[in-house]
């Protein structure tokens, strides 16, 4: 299998990158938060045979780029998830707050990490009452920003999940998470008691073992912790990616703007050998727990 695995992996990539986007439908629903109309971007098959879905949490960058076009890392993988037949949802959570890009530190950027794992849950109710979905069968990825979303929503205590719920998300995925730490995942920021997080939805966590800008050390040594005390999680690193390693074509830049506070300088752009593994990873992990 390991031999194999290159192989398919570039199999993943050329589908990722060449196959047809799913028809796309823009559509809108409530926030848990109880204010926000959120702007979601549907992709399904035309028939209502109910299927598998998938929600996608953008970074702090926005979901759209200068021109107004979905990044094309959201698209990228949008298309493979619907190759496989899934149902995707790509949630705005930025645009319907009137707000541009959250990196920098400030209220903006706390009001998205208190408000986002709220959309995370209106977005599976939202699906959960579509005719074309499988209820028990929707899973949470996220990005950077929505990355360290998923960790918030996800655990036993939850900001965001309401108290109703049937169903949770099946699995999970997160890349390169911001707040990926006992820090972070814990009081005051969370209702998580330090070293208390847990979680029933599995969880995959993929990132760059060079990435600054959500650092990989603290993130491997919480998802280690969270295992030990028997979590269904596990991390995939990447020796030598930065940030945004599975973006399509994203050369390696450096953003002075967003300097860390031990002055190391964040660097995004795309791993090739890293993103051919991801996207076979990803699409095989999801699979387990939503067909």
């Amino acid at each position: 299998m390991r031999r194999l695995w290159p192989i398919i992996g570039l199999v993943w990539f050329v589908l990722a990158t060449a196959a047809p986007a799913a028809a796309e439908t823009i559509v809108n629903f409530p926030s848990l938060d109880g204010t926000t109309d959120l702007i979601g971007h549907l992709d399904r098959r035309e028939d209502d045979t109910p299927r598998p879905a998938v929600v996608l949490m953008h970074g702090c960058s926005g979901l759209n780029d200068k021109k107004g076009r979905v990044f094309g890392l959201y698209r990228a993988w949008a298309r493979a998830l619907a190759v496989q037949g899934y149902v995707t949802l790509i949630v705005d959570s930025a645009t319907p707050r009137g707000l541009g890009q959250t990196c920098s530190r400030g209220p903006d950027s706390r009001r998205m990490w208190r408000e986002r794992p709220k959309d995370a849950y209106g977005a599976l109710r939202y699906l959960q009452a579509q005719p074309f979905v499988k209820p028990d069968r929707i899973a949470l990825m996220g990005w950077s920003q929505g990355g360290g979303v998923v960790l918030l929503s996800i655990n036993d205590r939850s900001i965001g999940r309401p108290a109703e719920l049937a169903q949770d998300f099946r699995a999970a995925v997160a890349f390169y998470p911001g707040a990926c730490a006992d820090i972070y995942q814990s009081r005051p920021f969370t209702n998580v008691e330090p070293n208390g997080w847990t979680s029933r939805v599995p969880l995959l966590v993929l990132i760059g073992e060079a990435d600054v800008w959500t650092p990989y050390k603290p993130c491997d040594a919480f998802i280690a912790a969270a295992k030990a005390r028997g979590n269904p999680v596990e991390l995939k690193s990447y020796p030598g990616a930065v940030h945004a390693f599975d973006a399509p074509n994203l050369p390696r830049t450096e953003l002075p703007a967003y300097t860390m506070r031990d002055g190391s300088i964040p660097v995004i752009g795309t791993d090739p050998e890293a993103r051919k593994d991801a996207f076979p990873r990803v699409l095989d992990y999801l699979k387990r727990d939503l067909e």
